[in-house]
């Protein structure tokens, strides 16, 4: 088992948590040793996105000043695995792919003021990529730490009929990744989140194929999607089924890649402010974990991440696939 512990304020908090961590990591140290030696290439190690939070902060919006995580464990296919590291903001910076649907309708235009001040506020040392999702991915931005000039390249969506599957653009934004160092990766999606390249009949979050490749890869690449649903082309102008259709794609590629989708009923939401708001704790508290893996069998392997705080939550990926 590894065990954090977070300190009095957010900044010191982390600091703490990494202290915390080698300190734990040296009084494991024979036991890791010992693993690596009776499992000599029976062993890989693998690195996912988590975020910590108290069900509190959650409902209130607010970091804790006093957080106790208690002694997290790592399973995998049902098997505790052992923890390596749990690098944090404060050591790790983030890299986030901002992607937007570019026929969403024009009201996504006003959250564009709100969408570059989240993008000015993040970390120093992030990495910013801004795109625009049409047939394929239009790079506005490519991965910079110069957050003015990711910010500045946001422009107003073209609208009319010119994207109908968001995953392709997903997919090719996930392949800027492999240039950029390992640690914490996000991507943000605004979307409706309806592939319909295949006909409507397939657009439900269990049909699509490219939905699904996107999820594997975005796990294999230990990228977490959070996603802002906002109505386009189609859902502005469709049926409830697709709006629905649009959104439990949306929820699908978070909950599986261990992000958070953001609605508000069934339409564009007013503001963008309180999700933006979430999306900033979440991000503060996300942390790439490390871990050893003793399953080489190739194929998809479960998740579990847990903490012995009942009152902690731990967002992650439900898992991934190996090959």
């Amino acid at each position: 088992m590894f065990k954090v512990i977070f300190s009095k304020i957010f900044t010191a908090f982390l600091s703490v948590l990494l202290f915390s961590i080698c300190a734990a990591a040296q009084s494991e140290g024979e036991s890791v040793n010992r693993t690596r030696k009776n499992q000599i290439g029976k062993v890989r190690t693998v690195t996912i996105p988590i975020s910590i939070f108290t069900r509190q902060e959650l409902r209130e919006r607010q970091p804790d000043e006093f957080l106790q995580a208690g002694n997290i464990t790592v399973k995998e296919d049902g098997d505790e695995q052992t923890i390596l590291s749990i690098r944090s903001v404060s050591n790790t910076p983030l890299s986030l792919a901002i992607l937007i649907q570019d026929d969403l309708s024009s009201g996504f235009n006003l959250e564009l003021e709100k969408l570059g001040e989240f993008i000015r506020r993040l970390p120093r040392g992030s990495r910013v990529m801004v795109g625009y999702l049409r047939n394929s991915l239009l790079v506005r931005q490519k991965f910079t730490e110069d957050l003015e000039k990711a910010a500045a390249s946001l422009r107003i969506v073209i609208g009319g009929s010119t994207s109908s599957n968001p995953y392709d653009g997903v997919l090719d934004a996930l392949k800027r990744f492999d240039a950029l160092p390992g640690g914490r990766r996000a991507i943000l999606l605004v979307s409706d989140g309806l592939d319909a390249s295949r006909g409507i009949a397939n657009s439900s979050p269990t049909q699509s194929i490219e939905l699904e490749r996107a999820i594997l890869n975005a796990q294999r690449k230990s990228v977490a999607v959070y996603s802002i649903y906002s109505t386009g082309n189609a859902t502005e102008r469709g049926s409830s089924i697709l709006t629905l259709n649009g959104q439990g794609s949306l929820n699908r590629i978070s909950d599986e890649t261990g992000g958070r989708a953001f609605f508000q009923g069934t339409l564009s939401p007013v503001s963008f402010d309180p999700f933006l708001k979430d999306l900033s704790l979440t991000l503060n508290r996300q942390f790439a974990l490390t871990y050893l893996s003793t399953h080489m069998k190739k194929g998809y392997h479960r998740i579990q991440v847990l903490s012995t705080n009942p009152e902690v939550k731990i967002e992650h990926p439900r898992g991934y696939f190996y090959r």
